[in-house]
């Protein structure tokens, strides 16, 4: 199975890229969070704000190109869906930094770096997928990937958690937990991209 594509209908593909790659940008500034000074985050996390403002005109780019071209590489419900799917990712790592700075953390669990080294992974594998939507023959090993550090994800969440509820206070405890959920639902966002793909190469074999 091989699809052909014009050289204009790419442009979907490439906003695609460029809405994944919010993922990466988010994951960036969540690094430069979870490293600085308490007292420095709030100004962070406007950036992080800033990526999640981009990621929403990227999405409202994407419709627009969806409505008007004659011709798009996949069904529009197909590219509008992972569209969905990649701005909920963004709207999870964008709640991870909210935890962190309302909740005035001032040390970063080892595991919430642990959890950000897998999302940045699961990201960078995103946006070159989205950029290879037109071969999807090519993208099985993708999805089998993106399940793999998903898993991953779920095992250092069940852990994370398990060590704060023993060696921490009630509060402690909770602000811990909040972050450790927010995380594991970004990894579990992008898993779920891959999941429409890998719907989308059954569906067009």
């Amino acid at each position: 199975m091989k699809l052909r594509l014009f050289p204009q209908e790419t442009a979907a593909l490439e906003l695609l890229a460029d809405i994944a790659q919010q993922s990466v940008l988010a994951v960036q500034v969540l690094s430069e969070m979870f490293g600085a000074r308490r007292q420095d985050r709030e100004r962070i996390f406007d950036e992080l704000v800033k990526v999640d403002t981009r990621t929403a005109e990227l999405q409202r780019a994407l419709l627009t190109q969806l409505r008007t071209s004659f011709v798009n590489p996949l069904p529009r419900e197909d590219l509008l869906d992972l569209s969905e799917g990649l701005g909920s990712a963004v709207e999870e790592l964008v709640a991870v930094g909210e935890v962190t700075v309302v909740n005035r953390l001032d040390r970063i669990a080892r595991e919430a770096s642990d959890q950000l080294e897998i999302v940045n992974r699961q990201a960078e594998l995103t946006v070159a997928a989205m950029r290879g939507l037109n071969r999807l023959d090519d993208l099985e090993d993708y999805w089998i990937e993106m399940l793999r550090l998903a898993k991953r994800a779920n095992h250092t969440h069940r852990v994370w958690s398990g060590q704060s509820m023993r060696e921490l206070s009630l509060g402690a405890y909770a602000r811990n937990v909040e972050m450790a959920r927010a995380l594991v639902a970004a990894a579990h966002a992008l898993r779920d991209v891959a999941a429409r793909v890998g719907r989308i190469i059954v569906k067009e074999s």
